[in-house]
This record gives C-alpha cells, sequence and structure tokens, in this order.
C-alpha cells in the first residue's frame, strides 16, 4: 500500500495516509495575533479541513498531541477544545508546555486519526 502525502514542501508535508491511518503535522494558528481561544479555534478548523481531505473526521482521532507556549492557556485552550469535540469521542491525549517555533504561536496540535 503506497503513502499519499498532502501539501508537500521542501521540509513537511501537512498530512500522510498509509494503511487507513491520517497522520497530521502541528498545525498552528495562521493569525497569530489571536489569544489562545482564537488560535485553538483555527488550529482545529484546520484539523477539520485536513481530516475531510483524508475522508475522515474529528471522530475518528486515535490520539491527539497538544503543544502549548504557555500553560495559563490550558483552561482556555481546553474550552475551546471540549466545545469542538463530539460527544462521548474525546481521544486519549496528552498535552505539554513546549517552546514553539515561532514565539507568537501560543498552540500546536499533531493529531493521528482513522481514515
Amino acid at each position: 500500500m503506497t503513502i499519499q502525502r498532502f501539501d508537500v514542501g521542501t521540509r513537511l508535508s501537512e498530512m500522510a495516509v498509509h494503511h487507513g491511518v491520517c497522520y497530521l503535522a502541528g498545525p498552528v494558528a495562521a493569525d497569530a495575533t489571536m489569544d489562545i481561544r482564537g488560535q485553538t479555534r483555527q488550529v482545529l478548523a484546520s484539523i477539520d479541513a485536513l481530516l475531510a481531505r483524508a475522508g475522515s473526521d474529528k471522530s475518528r482521532i486515535l490520539m491527539c498531541q497538544i503543544f502549548l507556549a504557555d500553560l495559563a492557556d490550558f483552561a482556555g485552550m481546553n474550552e475551546v477544545w471540549e466545545a469542538w469535540l463530539p460527544a462521548g469521542q474525546a481521544p486519549p491525549r496528552a498535552t505539554v508546555l513546549a517552546q514553539l517555533a515561532k514565539p507568537q504561536w501560543k498552540v500546536e496540535m499533531v493529531v493521528t486519526a482513522a481514515v
């Protein structure tokens, strides 16, 4: 079975699909001037769009790793995350403090989902 890559760049692909599993790179906010709630909404919208392109959706997320630049943003990020999740479909998840590649980014999420 071949590996299908999406939005391939010189450094990374935004997503890869192999053997019925979809792997997303860590989407970040396009508008980094937003607060944590705004950036989280943007990241989740990006995840929705990528999963749709692969023929999947957020109810099929197998695992999510969340990277926060500031743990003070944990509650705000969780508020948006919990409103976005389908009831009864919360995936395994880890949230860690991380220095993100650009200082204005507040949140990055790495998702693995079934197709």
